[in-house]
């Protein structure tokens, strides 16, 4: 995923073991850091985020398969500072 590439590389195996652990069991039951996106988004519809990292800067947004109702895709990863979301080096625009 080239999303990752933008990302210091101190953070890939938080970002792997948080994926794992997060996107396991129950994705897409709502937690503090874990929710759905209200609004439209430039990852494409019903796409939820897991805000984690230091400061809860790290973002990874994703859905569920249409063909299988088990499996989650990863749509983005990223990094979120202020009001700045960053998605392989380039500022994305998203409403949470």
């Amino acid at each position: 995923m080239r999303h990752l590439d933008a990302i210091e590389a101190k953070y890939l195996g938080l970002i792997r073991t948080t994926i794992k652990e997060q996107l396991s069991y129950e994705p897409f039951d709502e937690t503090t850091n874990r929710k759905p996106l209200l609004r439209q988004s430039p990852f494409g519809d019903n796409i939820w985020e897991i805000r984690f990292g230091p400061q809860n800067r790290l973002r990874v947004f994703y859905c569920c398969d249409p063909d299988e109702a088990r499996r989650v895709l990863v749509e983005a990863i990223g990094v979120k500072r202020g009001h700045r979301l960053t998605i392989g080096g380039q500022e994305v625009k998203y409403e949470s």
